[in-house]
């Protein structure tokens, strides 16, 4: 306990050597509600974990998957849910990522690195699960969608909003992006094959989300 609080100590000095192009709003927000005992979300448990999780599963079973990376992997556990081979997860909070590394520790084929410490690896699929709407910060949105489809070899789903709707009363740390156009501007050799409705809307259960399932396939 006492290491794991030293090493907690080092926490913010860490990210800002670690991510020095981010403002501190996203990075900060994200680090303190997990430092402060709070998990990722209702999104990342219960039903639309199980959900959200048969997709990826039924997916990757299709598609003969191996390897996935996930940019925004929390404090993982929606990662309890995949049937993944191989698994590399990145998160902007360090404290998630030491969560993450201790709940995981006996599984070798699950490994988890804070954002900035991505050194150009790669997947045949790569995923954001409910992270898009999250990034108040263009840069830091312009960074993720960048990193999404450069790390993949082949797929990238992507599960959120899809709009440029933004409310007066919404939560601060929301913002919604119409991210299809980006991808169309940006990664023309990706093709979006499959826009899968959200079984779980919010407007019809207290539990759901405002996000559908987008899946992309690079043009080889």
């Amino acid at each position: 306990m006492f290491i794991f609080k030293k090493i907690l100590q080092g926490v913010k000095s860490r990210i800002r050597s670690l991510l020095p192009k981010y403002r501190k709003n996203s990075a900060t927000y994200w680090e303190n509600r997990y430092v402060g005992g709070e998990n990722s979300g209702v999104g990342s448990y219960g039903i639309m974990a199980k959900y959200k999780a048969e997709v990826l599963n039924q997916f990757v079973e299709s598609n003969g998957i191996i390897s996935v990376i996930e940019f925004g992997s929390g404090d993982g556990n929606q990662l309890k849910f995949y049937n993944f081979k191989n698994y590399l997860g990145f998160d902007i909070s360090q404290t998630a990522i030491l969560k993450c590394k201790d709940l995981f520790k006996l599984d070798n084929s699950k490994k988890f690195k804070l954002l900035g410490e991505w050194e150009g690896e790669r997947a045949e699929m790569v995923i954001s699960m409910e992270v898009i709407f999250h990034l108040i910060e263009n840069r830091f949105y312009e960074d993720h969608m960048k990193k999404l489809f450069l790390a993949s070899d082949k797929f990238v789903v992507i599960f959120s909003s899809n709009k440029d709707t933004n409310l007066p009363d919404q939560a601060k740390h929301v913002k919604h992006r119409k991210f299809t156009e980006w991808v169309k501007t940006n990664k023309p050799d990706f093709e979006l094959i499959k826009h899968e409705k959200n079984k779980y809307p919010e407007d019809q259960f207290d539990f759901g989300s405002f996000s559908d399932f987008y899946f992309f396939r690079k043009n080889i």
